[in-house]
């Protein structure tokens, strides 16, 4: 593939992934349900032990840049099970993302169309609440997305800059306005973890804040198409950073703006409804417009990074030759594009069997919650047994490439274990309903408990190399010290 990316292409694709308004606009509504007045402090909170994590990818990119990232450094570091383990589940949480988000795309359309008091179409009332027609219109766009996609990175990365300018232009416009209009009493306990209201609440709410920042490393995922590997790991760091200011700025204007209950009860329209409580329209449509943009950007961005990872794999022989077929003329993985982008449209209209936006999110965002806890986890052990070398030749250094990471690991799979526990404690019987615990639970085991069948195929069947000749990266590689 060729290498057509530099810093801020890079930086754009893993700001896009990321989606910071989209996380906004819908993420801090259902965090604030559970949290409570403390969006603030688990917003920072999770970014730690990310950060952290985000260290460990970048100077294994600088190591050996991969389109297949964690997939291919965990399967040669710590074992191949769990390579293609942590793979798989980032293939499968980003199909589930992908078909969640299609429908909030939709949403927000309907949403948009509302605002310009367009209610009907042929007859048929819209409801931007409705999953069926949410779904329906936001399958156009993806479809729009991934053919973008095809036809290069450079034209898809290009498009990604010109959307993340308008978003973080009404982003900063409306929440910097929210902070000195808003008539909440600001208090410095928004800022204080340790006044959560529970440990669940707590586990629950690191979870969600996780998610919101799941995406910086799709940056990695192109690390072979990026000029410079020090560029990719530079645009992950910087989108990740920026995405904390982000969501810290609109915490803390959301709960200067908006009270306690109307902040929870809004979820899927959080961003929109925020912007009716400061301007009248057509202004107030601007935070509608954003959430639609990044919504858009965010489908391109889950579907750019998931072809290549599945290019990767095939390349290895864990899957089958159609994943490495290249467009003859933009030399990008385009079989695999199209394919993923399938099914995400059949996971897409599966998931209308949940009736609402809402309670589609919810679900949604807690199983991929604990899914991305896990293969983060797995990626930053990989990155600390890599280099635990530098905890004697430059202890310093060790500090942030051993240290820092399996701190990051040992968060991240406390706070998911507990959550799975809750949901597991939380029921004793199933339902096909987003607020029963062991159908939250069922979701993420089906990911990992389909990931190891698939590994035992290409283990066995296959007979991929990937399993029988796992060999470490070069410890002596020059750059393997160095700094994101």
């Amino acid at each position: 593939m060729r290498k057509s990316l530099g810093l801020l292409d890079g930086a754009a694709i893993a700001a896009s992934s990321t989606a910071a308004t989209s996380s906004i606009g819908i993420g801090l509504g259902l965090t604030a349900g559970v949290v409570g007045l403390h969006l603030p402090a688990i917003m920072l909170l999770a970014f730690l032990p990310v950060l952290a994590i985000a260290g460990g990818y970048g100077r294994l990119n600088r190591v050996d840049p991969d389109a297949g990232s964690s997939y291919r450094w965990v399967g040669r570091i710590l074992s191949p099970w769990l390579g293609f383990l942590t793979g798989w589940v980032n293939v499968v949480g980003t199909v589930v993302f992908m078909a969640y988000t299609t429908t909030v795309t939709g949403s927000a359309i309907i949403q948009l169309l509302g605002q310009a008091t367009v209610h009907s179409v042929a007859g048929l009332r819209l409801d931007p609440d409705s999953t069926l027609q949410c779904t329906l219109l936001g399958l156009a766009v993806l479809i729009a997305a991934a053919l973008v996609a095809v036809r290069g990175l450079d034209l898809a990365a290009r498009l990604q800059k010109y959307l993340l300018v308008f978003e973080y232009g009404v982003l900063l416009a409306f929440c910097g306005y929210g902070l000195f209009a808003g008539d909440q009493p600001f208090s410095l306990q928004w800022y204080n973890p340790f006044d959560i209201p529970s440990l669940g609440a707590l586990a629950q709410g690191m979870v969600l804040a996780v998610f919101c920042y799941w995406g910086f490393e799709s940056v990695f995922s192109v690390g072979e198409e990026v000029r410079d590997p020090k560029d990719a790991s530079r645009g992950g760091m910087i989108a990740l950073i920026v995405m904390m200011l982000l969501f810290l700025l609109a915490g803390t204007a959301f709960q200067r703006v908006l009270p306690l209950d109307e902040l929870a009860d809004n979820g899927a329209q959080g961003l929109a409804y925020f912007g009716t409580k400061l301007a009248d329209q057509p202004l107030a449509a601007l935070p509608l417009i954003a959430l639609t943009f990044s919504a858009v950007a965010s489908l391109q961005a889950a579907v750019i990074p998931t072809a290549r990872g599945l290019y990767a794999m095939g390349r290895d022989g864990v899957f089958g030759p159609v994943w490495t077929r290249l467009h003859p003329r933009h030399s990008t993985p385009a079989a695999g594009t199209l394919l993923i982008t399938g099914i995400s449209c059949v996971v897409a209209l599966l998931s209308i069997a949940i009736p609402t936006v809402g309670d589609l999110i919810s679900a949604a965002v807690n199983a991929i919650g604990i899914v991305v806890a896990l293969y983060y986890a797995l990626t930053a052990i990989a990155a600390a047994v890599h280099f635990r070398h530098l905890l004697r030749t430059a202890p310093l250094e060790g500090l942030r490439a051993v240290v820092g990471p399996l701190l990051g690991a040992a968060a991240l799979l406390l706070v998911g274990g507990y959550l799975a526990w809750t949901f597991y404690d939380s029921a004793d019987h199933f339902e096909l309903s987003a607020d029963n615990g062991w159908f939250e639970l069922l979701v993420p085991v089906l990911m990992i408990a389909s990931g190891l069948v698939a590994a035992a195929w290409a283990r066995w069947r296959r007979r991929s190399a990937y399993f029988l000749r796992p060999a470490d990266l070069d410890p002596a590689a020059p750059t393997a010290g160095g700094a994101v």
